[in-house]
């Protein structure tokens, strides 16, 4: 007979590898960004999209709006919900009990600081595992970066966003 509290600890494990992180400031969410939600979605239980606030990084957009941007892009996916915060993504991760943190790789250059983070994360708690997703083909050039540097000059950026975000900008 197993023990009771041994049996609750692997049902709790079991539970959080069911259910996975992405986070990211979002600055605002992209097709790219929906493209590994959705992707994510398929494979895990419940994706948590966590919106940094990342003040130093001086977003473009409130953080509040961010939230909200995630929440309407994400409003057709049921087991999908958004967290804003402004912690360490490990502690937040052990806060909602989840041990898969997914990250988006669009070309080598994004893998080398990804696997440092992955790396980085994993010393802080080592039940922490990263997952690496790629988008489409399609999706592979679109960043936060390049949709804000567009809205800056006032070029054509609504291909590049969700369309129920561009209703909220």
């Amino acid at each position: 007979m197993r023990d009771g509290n041994k049996m609750a600890k692997d049902i709790k494990d079991r539970e959080s590898y069911r259910k996975a992180i992405y986070s990211g400031t979002f600055d605002p969410i992209t097709n790219g960004h929906l493209d590994i939600i959705s992707r994510a979605a398929n494979i895990f239980d419940e994706v948590i999209i966590a919106v940094a606030k990342s003040e130093r990084k001086g977003p473009m957009f409130s953080h509040e709006q961010r939230v909200q941007f995630a929440h309407v892009a994400t409003q057709h996916l049921t087991n999908v919900r958004v967290e804003g915060f402004d912690t360490l993504l490990v502690d937040l991760a052990t806060q909602l009990n989840v041990n898969t943190i997914i990250r988006g790789l669009r070309a080598v250059s994004d893998f080398e600081f990804e696997l440092q983070m992955g790396y980085a994360n994993a010393s802080i708690n080592d039940k922490i595992e990263t997952l690496y997703l790629m988008p489409t083909l399609e999706n592979a050039f679109v960043s936060s970066t390049i949709v804000r540097e567009i809205i800056r000059f006032d070029g054509k950026f609504q291909h590049l966003v969700p369309k129920e975000v561009l209703k909220c900008m």
